[in-house]
């Protein structure tokens, strides 16, 4: 029976984290091949999971077995396979899926790009513009279809799991209305007109994203009179007047673009304008391995950069906003509750 290890000596734990790639070509196959789907609620063994997703027994067992050893999947005594709480999150229906995430953080591009990284911490700038002459999402969006369509979905899926929690977290009482600043698809702003009835909400981004806004914020959908859809880049100008304004997870380019998206936003609400800027941190946060990952992913693709609390006050605090409270939303958010100044 195969199951996660406990903590090794540090001569074989730097082994295991030379070998990280191999961790991520496991989930990625698994996903790919749909074990976890194939996989049902009791154990099965690997030749049943081997036909249902036609591969050979022999191999399968072994990518089973290396992935159990962290935790995804359990290896049972009599030899079957059966889900852990991890491997579940591997299945495309469940409702907490990770599986196009998972699939996200492992395409083509990243094995590239992971090799430079010595050369994007000397320099400071990302890589893909070398490996492929043109920015990451240029290329993506040109010469990437497949990963351009994996990147929708695991931002999707983010958009729907982390609206949920930004929903229940904030506190919008008394307010009449919100904008969703670089909102993506509007789920977040959705979840926040369920929640408050009488509220009316405004999705602000790129024209190409929400042309595949939400539904329901759409004409023809439920919330579609309580909502306005507009197109627009967030580091030009936002044409949006709201009691309070909801920006996440898009202040992580360069500072820059940070600092204009910023000043829009200000200038938009007035002074004494709520705004609420949602981050994940790479301090001060129990998912440090997740989003020093990602800040180190961004480094590579964008040139972009997650923040550490003194680095996002520093920015707000210079845009002319006031900071009222820092709180955690989930264990890889963080909200800062700012107003305009004045």
């Amino acid at each position: 029976m195969t199951t996660a290890q406990s903590a090794p000596p540090p001569s074989m734990r730097l082994r295991e984290l030379a070998f990280g790639a191999a961790c991520a070509a496991a989930l990625r196959a698994a996903a790919r091949l749909g074990v976890a789907d194939a996989l049902g609620d009791t154990p099965m063994p690997v030749e049943d999971i081997a036909a249902a997703v036609k591969t050979e027994p022999r191999p399968l067992r072994r990518l089973m077995r290396a992935l159990s050893c962290y935790g995804v999947f359990t290896e049972c005594p009599d030899g079957t396979f059966e889900h852990t709480a991890v491997s579940r999150l591997l299945r495309e229906d469940d409702p907490n899926s990770l599986r196009a995430i998972t699939l996200w953080c492992t395409e083509p591009w990243t094995w590239d790009a992971w090799p430079l990284l010595d050369e994007a911490v000397r320099t400071g700038g990302n890589v893909v513009e070398g490996l492929y002459g043109k920015e990451f999402f240029p290329y993506l969006n040109e010469d990437a279809p497949e990963s351009a369509d994996v990147f929708n979905r695991a931002m999707t899926t983010s958009s729907v799991q982390s609206a949920r929690d930004v929903a229940e977290f904030l506190d919008l009482s008394g307010s009449a209305s919100v904008a969703d600043i670089g909102g993506g698809q509007g789920h977040v702003v959705a979840s926040l007109l369920d929640k408050y009835p009488a509220m009316r909400g405004t999705l602000l981004d790129l024209p190409r994203v929400v042309e595949n806004a939400v539904p329901r914020l759409l004409p023809g959908g439920d919330l579609a009179g309580r909502a306005r859809v507009v197109p627009g880049d967030v580091r030009t100008a936002v044409p949006v007047k709201a009691d309070v304004y909801v920006i996440k997870n898009i202040l992580e380019w360069d500072d820059e673009s940070t600092a204009r998206t910023l000043r829009n936003v200000r200038e938009a609400g007035g002074p004494g304008t709520r705004v609420v800027v949602i981050e994940n941190l790479v301090d001060d946060t129990p998912s440090m391995r997740f989003s020093t990952a990602m800040d180190l992913l961004l480094l590579l693709n964008v040139g972009g950069a997650k923040h550490t609390t003194r680095s996002m006050v520093d920015r707000l605090t210079e845009a002319g906003l006031v900071i009222d409270d820092i709180s955690p939303v989930n264990p890889y958010l963080h909200a800062f509750d700012c107003h305009v100044d004045g």
